[in-house]
């Protein structure tokens, strides 16, 4: 490969949460740190222990060399940068400048959104499982979540549940929804009949969608996203897209999502929303950073990345399947977690899903575990990490978690 994805970089001490929280009380979010004789193999929060793309640091290189940061205006090549993504990668026609929109993280855009499409204390329409930071902002600002469960069809696929949500946006008045594309956490990656059901179902009944879909980028094999807005003319209107390259780059740090909203109206009112707290500003290496993704050369390190991904997502479900007896997975189409379901293991040897994610942290596999998301006996585990690790953390849970000497 022309692009590094099997180095390993030490993170400690280097402001990383997925190392330096795991075992530090002082900041309480992290797994257990491991007993003696076991490094940490971060597998928890979602960010990938990849090199940088080398199109973004040489971005903003380029612009510290001018020594000078003051109030800045956004340049053209953001906007372009984000047209042009679109156009190849999801086959969008350009997006025009006005209908772009900077929010510091998807999850304040999907409120300011919400503000605009709801009066505190509506109800909102979500799948479960559930991402948990939904879970937490509709919560902390008002919204009361209506979840409408996956089902699995016979090939283990999770599917909407058409009827489920059709009986729950009757029952519950509901106008709003949120929606991922791809899901988080079960990773599937949505079919353009599913959508085009989804929309026809919610042009019934007037729900407007906050679609995110920051993990549109990082897809599995041949999976292939479908933007929301592309489904129809009422979808492009009835819908708030909310994108970042911080998923897809791993630039959580630098913080910097944008929106897309086509519908005139609902931009106005969204733009007006998110200006009165003033907190809503873009920072200058942030937007360098995105104009560096955002190149022929960062699609090329993301080709080569979505390959990498592919691998250890095949090794993983591979390895389940064939060595942990009472544990299952559905293959995930798109991201990089993989949501795994313990409940044959734990009811077969008596032990909680809080006992086996302890057992994992003991041994340095720093995972989580799903009950946040809305799994009772589930773990959630990040995979992009290079190959090597992914094997020794597999061998760990096997040695230590699941099949453990007697």
């Amino acid at each position: 490969m022309k692009y590094d994805f099997e180095s390993l970089i030490d993170r400690r001490g280097m402001d990383a949460i997925a190392v330096d929280a795991v075992g530090n009380p002082e900041i309480p979010m992290g797994p257990d740190g491991p007993k003696d004789g076991f490094d940490v193999i971060p597998m928890w929060i979602a960010d990938m222990s990849f090199v940088t793309a080398p199109s973004i640091t040489e971005a903003m290189k380029k612009r510290l060399d001018h020594p000078l940061f003051g109030y800045f205006a956004t340049r053209k090549e953001y906007y372009e940068a984000i047209s042009f993504w679109h156009q190849k990668r999801n086959n969008m026609p350009p997006i025009p400048a006005e209908a772009i929109g900077y929010e510091n993280g998807v999850l304040g855009g999907v409120i300011s959104a919400l503000n605009v499409l709801c009066s505190k204390g509506d109800n909102v329409l979500l799948h479960s499982p559930t991402y948990i930071g939904f879970q937490f902002s509709l919560a902390d600002n008002g919204y009361h979540m209506i979840q409408s469960p996956l089902i699995k069809d016979e090939n283990g696929i999770d599917r909407m549940d058409l009827a489920d949500m059709e009986e729950k946006i009757i029952r519950n008045h509901i106008h709003a929804a949120v929606f991922c594309s791809p899901h988080n956490p079960t990773g599937r990656v949505w079919e353009r009949e599913e959508l085009e059901d989804m929309y026809a179902l919610f042009k019934k009944h007037d729900v407007y969608v906050v679609c995110d879909e920051i993990w549109s980028d990082l897809l599995i094999g041949d999976s292939r996203h479908i933007p929301a807005q592309s489904i129809s003319e009422d979808a492009r209107n009835r819908t708030v897209a909310l994108y970042a390259p911080s998923k897809t780059f791993s630039l959580a740090g630098l913080i910097g999502s944008y929106r897309i909203v086509y519908n005139p109206y609902l931009r106005d009112r969204i733009e007006k929303e998110q200006a009165l707290s003033h907190y809503n500003s873009m920072n200058v290496l942030s937007m360098y950073a995105l104009i560096g993704a955002y190149s022929e050369t960062g699609m090329e390190w993301l080709d080569e990345l979505k390959t990498v991904l592919t691998e250890n997502v095949d090794y993983a479900c591979r390895f389940i399947e064939e060595k942990f007896k009472g544990v299952c997975t559905s293959r995930p189409q798109g991201t990089y977690m993989l949501f795994v379901d313990c409940t044959g293991w734990c009811k077969e040897h008596g032990r909680t899903i809080h006992e086996v994610e302890k057992a994992a942290w003991d041994v340095g596999v720093a995972l989580q575990d799903g009950t946040m998301f809305g799994g009772e006996y589930t773990l959630r585990l990040n995979l992009a990490l290079p190959h090597s690790r992914l094997i020794e953390a597999f061998d760990r849970l096997d040695r230590y978690v699941f099949n453990p000497a007697e």
